[in-house]
């Protein structure tokens, strides 16, 4: 099952640096799952791909948001893991703020990564008012929403895992 995993450059410095993604405890990550199934209403597996990509990024601007010293560029590790290992709370299933959201037990190997999605150095401004503004987009601001949704107006880009050091660098 791949699965997608929110986290920011120190974060993914940190994978590098250990070969672990969540040596911390439980990891949350997002995936095709029944209720993103639900609430993306496709059959095609590519978009519904990009759905769990495209949560992973939201995480990854939660995390940026939580973290003000982190670069500010959203980053994603696509990862394939067994798929018992990744298990969503059905009762969480439907909530808007979890579509997609799985947990994994344990770390995942960072050799099991698949590639990574990281911002260009283009988004950093908008990404950096994105995170800023998230807060208030939370409490219904809608002026803060559109803030953040700028971010989401910028495409990830694909590295491979063999790029990572430079990511990291």
């Amino acid at each position: 099952m791949r699965v997608y995993v929110p986290l920011t450059l120190p974060g993914l410095a940190q994978a590098h640096r250990t070969g672990a993604i969540g040596a911390g405890g439980p990891l949350t990550a997002y995936a095709v799952t029944p209720g993103l199934r639900e609430w993306y209403v496709s059959d095609d597996i590519e978009e519904l791909e990009y759905a769990a990509l495209s949560r992973a990024a939201a995480g990854s601007l939660r995390l940026l948001a939580a973290d003000p010293q982190a670069a500010r560029r959203r980053v994603v590790v696509a990862v394939d893991v067994p798929d018992g290992a990744a298990t969503a709370d059905p009762d969480r299933g439907l909530d808007p703020a979890s579509v997609g959201e799985v947990r994994i037990a344990g770390p995942v190997p960072l050799a099991k990564a698949a590639a990574v999605h990281a911002d260009s150095d283009e988004a950093e401004a908008d990404v950096t008012a994105a995170a800023d503004a998230l807060g208030a987009a939370d409490l219904g601001d809608d002026d803060a929403r559109f803030t953040v949704d700028g971010a989401e107006d910028h495409e990830l880009l694909w590295y491979g895992v063999q790029e990572i050091p430079s990511l990291v660098g």
